[in-house]
């Protein structure tokens, strides 16, 4: 059928429109957002790891396993699956389940692992799927028997939604093909660490409302499956553009963007359920939020944002401010000696440079910049060195300032990031040379020494084009000297800066580094002279709006 609708497992998780326009006949010579350089290389590094696995657990198991060469057309790959299936192959790797017209799917699983009563599938991603805690379900990596897998009290599971859901997908498929394990629902995922098994009970009531996974999964594949047979079909749209989180990255967003553009949509300034609210109420545009007079009563009960903020957001839109300020007098928090802090990751595999700014009062080091880096390809146990020589190089600032009497601060921006490698690092090298105990890290980064500039700039602006570093130190007349200055990109030159593809490692991308993220400490750095200083009179205040 020329209109036939297959969906994969991803459109669980995807923006109504983006299924819609996927499958929308006119729309297949539309212009696209370009291929993501990272995006591809997050792609091609998650297949290097996929293969990987593959070969360990071969070698591990000992049992048959059947393979479908993933370069096959899809029929054939199919074809051999079955087979597979048929004659109770252990394990099945790389396998293709045949497609389920009536239900509308399609889909094919790293592994798919044969018990007593059928089959389950068992993804392998590279992200992490648990943390430290107690109550996953896990079995070692190479014990692929569910039964085998126990209540881990050294591991809690890491909200994966994404991961739950695609395991759903694969179990209808598999119920389809006729070959789901019976009596029960699971599913198996291995992660970034390789080293233990997460088995999920899929029919277990594990999401809000008492839902299992198979029912959230079902209820959410029937609402994209109505959207993208409608656009299939060319009926009325079930799905319309609304800017979201996702619009950063879909391919779709040019298309979204001049559509949302041209009618100065409300959600170019609100996101999410409030704007779907307000379109329910008659307030659909840019221009009808910022008439609203505040002192009136609020049209919805707001969920991102407030009425007063979210009218002031229409207002700067429309006067095409980037910031103003929602407080009369800017304030930050300062000091006689102050550290930008910038930390720089590769994904989940660590933290390979720790960048620092000292400015301020004389107290014996030298001011500027400095970097504690490892070039060493990320997992690497030089992680712990490069991480010790930052805190012990960060304890000497702060305990020469106190024994001068003066004051000390440190500066980040967004905290969530630092923070998290911070506390990953005392965790993962506890007891190596120069690492802090946890307790010392806590008690500086609960201490007022710990000055996160994204809360205060959320807390003392309205951004009407976002509230990232790369968006509002502009404003405050900074500039990167890296043209593609981006964390997208910094993982591009990462990869060669360390050889991570085979390639000799390259010095200049080292340096382009060391520059991106000087250039980041020096921005936040420049950011907090412009929010303390004179040019704040020249920010409009939303009051006056």
């Amino acid at each position: 059928m020329a209109n036939e609708v297959l969906l994969d497992a991803g459109v669980v998780t995807r923006c109504r429109r983006r299924v819609h326009l996927d499958n929308d006949p006119t729309m297949r010579d539309a212009p696209q957002a370009p291929p993501d350089p990272a995006a591809e290389q997050r792609i091609a590094d998650a297949r290097a790891h996929r293969a990987e696995i593959a070969e360990r657990l071969r070698a591990a198991t000992g049992a048959p396993w059947a393979v479908v060469p993933a370069e096959l057309p899809p029929s054939d790959r199919v074809g051999l699956t079955m087979t597979a299936l048929e004659e109770r192959v252990p394990f099945v790797w790389g396998g293709l389940l045949p497609v389920d017209t009536e239900g509308g799917r399609r889909g094919g699983v790293e592994l798919l692992v044969r018990t007593a009563q059928g089959y389950v599938p068992v993804l392998v991603v590279r992200h992490r799927i648990t943390d430290p805690g107690e109550g996953a379900r896990t079995a070692p990596m190479t014990e692929l028997d569910p039964d085998d897998a126990r209540t881990d009290p050294a591991r809690k599971l890491r909200s994966h939604p994404r991961d739950q859901l695609r395991l759903a997908h694969l179990r209808r498929l598999l119920e389809a093909a006729g070959h789901a394990e019976r009596g029960r629902a699971l599913g198996g995922v291995i992660g970034l660490d390789a080293d233990v098994v997460v088995w999920h009970d899929l029919a277990a009531p594990t999401w809000p409302g008492g839902r299992s996974t198979l029912e959230e999964y079902d209820e959410r594949f029937a609402d994209r499956l109505a959207v993208a047979r409608a656009a299939a079909e060319r009926r009325e749209a079930l799905a319309e553009p609304s800017r979201i989180l996702e619009c950063r990255r879909c391919p779709w967003w040019p298309v979204c963007e001049a559509d949302l553009t041209r009618i100065r949509d409300v959600s170019l300034v609100v996101r999410g359920e409030d704007a779907v609210e307000l379109r329910k109420v008659g307030v659909g545009t840019v221009d009808k939020l910022a008439a609203l007079d505040v002192a009136d009563e609020t049209p919805i009960q707001w969920t991102g944002t407030t009425f007063v903020d979210a009218v002031a957001l229409a207002r700067a839109w429309l006067a095409d401010l980037t910031v103003v300020r929602r407080v009369a007098d800017v304030t930050v928090p300062r000091a006689d000696v102050e550290v930008d802090i910038d930390m720089e990751s590769f994904g989940d595999s660590g933290a390979y440079l720790w960048g620092c700014l000292l400015s301020g009062a004389d107290i014996g080091v030298a001011p500027g910049y400095r970097a504690f880096a490892t070039w060493e390809a990320l997992p690497t146990v030089d992680e712990a060195r490069s991480f010790a020589e930052f805190w012990a190089w960060l304890s000497d600032v702060r305990a020469r300032t106190a024994a001068a009497g003066l004051s000390f601060r440190a500066y980040c921006y967004n905290a969530l990031a630092e923070n998290r490698w911070l506390f990953a690092s005392v965790e993962r090298f506890a007891g190596m040379a120069g690492i802090p105990p946890k307790d010392e890290l806590r008690s500086f980064v609960d201490s007022d020494e710990w000055v996160d500039l994204f809360r205060s700039v959320s807390d003392q602006f309205l951004c009407s084009h976002g509230k990232g570093l790369k968006v509002v130190a502009p404003v405050a007349g900074f500039r990167w000297r890296d043209p593609e200055a981006g964390g997208e990109a910094s993982m591009r030159w990462y990869r060669d800066a360390v050889g991570m593809d085979g390639e000799l490692p390259d010095p200049a991308q080292r340096e382009r580094l060391l520059r991106y993220n000087e250039d980041d400490v020096l921005a936040t750095h420049a950011l907090r002279e412009w929010m303390t200083g004179p040019a704040m009179r020249d920010v409009p205040f939303m009051g006056d709006l």
